[in-house]
């Protein structure tokens, strides 16, 4: 096994483009093409398909890409471990997040690791529930912060906080002006969500299902900050957690009541690769985040 070959292999899969590739390496697209073309005829069969935009992976690109991707992480953890010095966490932590999530837990995060773990690399790709899970599943992140409804953690998750849902509407609207607003209020609402697949989508149905709600969904999005826009500019309610709204708050006049009869909670839960290995480093980052969620600071209170 070629460590330098089978990097560039996952390189080309994330870029979408051997020209790309070249451009990110200094090198020319022709160079990089020989590359490919020589490990795919090591590999008895094409890994990649030309298209007039880049390239996409092959069913038998498709098959070895989490096993290439778990040896690459292993064999650079080695190497890693081989240089560091007693107990010193040192190596690439990919954590994959909601938008929502960015700040300032995130933040938060990036600035301890600089000054207490600074041979930590941290790499946060940010995306909605459903693709967080995927990245887990094929080993593209180690680590995955999202919302879970189970009560309770399960498949190894760790709980991280408990947050409310809030029905969030432009400022001055009478239906959001008090704390609270009923969860029957949903009935026929014009509301933005995220688009599926989605799990607090399927939550949601399974309520008002039981409570016969009949929801009126007028815009799909996965983009926060385009939902938080059109909420703002009188197009319709969104339903979003603490940390979501006190970020749009910033930038869009808001106002957010928290639902209730039933209150809607759910939890921030860290995740962890089913396939992937739980380093050093990985532990130093989960410990981490559990330590700035327990210590209370103001920019992580819920929204008010």
């Amino acid at each position: 096994m070629n460590y330098d070959i089978w990097k560039l292999f996952i390189e080309a899969v994330e870029f979408g483009s051997l020209s790309k590739v070249a451009s990110a390496r200094g090198s020319s697209q022709p160079h990089i093409s020989r590359q490919i073309a020589d490990l795919e005829t090591e590999c008895g069969g094409r890994l990649f398909q030309r298209t007039g935009r880049g390239v996409i992976l092959t069913e038998l690109g498709k098959r070895i890409e989490p096993r290439v991707r778990a040896w690459l992480a292993n064999t650079e953890q080695l190497s890693n471990d081989i240089q560091a010095t007693a107990g010193v966490p040192i190596g690439t932590v990919r954590v994959g997040i909601l938008p929502s999530m960015a700040h300032p837990l995130i933040s938060s995060l990036h600035f301890r690791l600089r000054k207490y773990f600074p041979m930590i690399n941290l790499v946060v790709r940010e995306g909605q529930g459903a693709q967080i899970e995927h990245w887990l599943e094929t080993t593209s992140v180690d680590l995955g912060l999202l919302f879970r409804h189970s009560p309770s953690p399960r498949n190894g998750d760790t709980y991280l906080v408990k947050t409310d849902t809030y029905l969030v509407g432009p400022a001055g609207n009478p239906l959001t002006a008090g704390e609270t607003v009923p969860f029957s209020a949903l009935h026929q609402l014009p509301l933005v969500l995220f688009c599926r697949p989605n799990s607090w989508r399927d939550r949601l149905d399974q309520l008002c299902a039981k409570y016969g709600i009949t929801l009126n969904v007028v815009l799909e999005a996965d983009c926060l900050a385009l939902q938080t826009h059109v909420v703002a500019a009188g197009g319709g309610y969104a339903l979003l957690g603490p940390y979501a709204i006190a970020g749009a708050d910033k930038e869009c006049l808001l106002k957010a009541a928290r639902l209730v009869e039933p209150s809607v909670a759910r939890h921030i839960a860290l995740a962890m690769s089913p396939h992937g290995e739980l380093t050093l480093a990985c532990r130093t980052v989960m410990q981490t985040l559990q330590e700035i969620v327990g210590s209370g600071i103001d920019s992580l209170e819920p929204y008010t």
